[in-house]
């Protein structure tokens, strides 16, 4: 893992699912912020610092690609979106939204870990 600790913001909007990825990426050393919809993630990254964004894409007001854009007219973010949507039209709609990744779930710890360590390298 990287010298300093990744900030990270988690958006999933099922709350057992995100107290255990939060709980999961704590243990392995990411700070972690946790929003539950696109409304609260937007707030969220208006106060929190953050090195990357993983959210899911369907959320009850909204979706993942639409946070990412609107996050992305402030500055660059770097993010992973993870999905039970996972046909080439949404891994299609996910990379020019600007994911770096699209994950399957459910969310496989190392192949997330080893996506977070990849999104975070510098371009």
């Amino acid at each position: 893992m990287s010298q300093r600790q990744l900030r990270l913001i988690v958006v999933e909007d099922h709350a057992n699912t995100a107290e255990a990825l939060k709980k999961f990426l704590k243990a392995v050393g990411y700070q972690v912020f946790v929003a539950t919809d696109l409304a609260s993630a937007l707030s969220l990254a208006s106060t929190v610092e953050f090195d990357l964004l993983l959210s899911d894409l369907a959320l009850p007001d909204g979706n993942g690609w639409e946070l990412l854009k609107r996050l992305s007219a402030e500055r660059h973010i770097r993010a992973i979106a993870f999905s039970a949507h996972n046909s080439p039209a949404d891994l299609q709609r996910s990379a020019e939204a600007g994911f770096i990744e699209h994950l399957p779930k459910p969310l496989s710890p190392e192949k997330l870990c080893a996506a977070i360590e990849r999104a975070a390298m510098p371009a």
